[in-house]
């Protein structure tokens, strides 16, 4: 799986659950990596 901001590859677990969260824009659901989460924090919704 993808990020939807820098396009890199999300990393998961062995549970393959992703290291990163699921943000909700414009009714779609929208991934997003860990680090993306910290350099942007509360701009992320505003991205997409």
């Amino acid at each position: 799986m993808k990020c939807d901001l820098c396009k890199q590859e999300i990393e998961e677990t062995f549970l393959h659950k992703i290291k990163g969260s699921y943000v909700k824009a414009d009714g779609k659901k929208k991934v997003v990596c860990s680090e993306c989460q910290r350099k942007y924090k509360d701009e992320v919704k505003a991205k997409f």
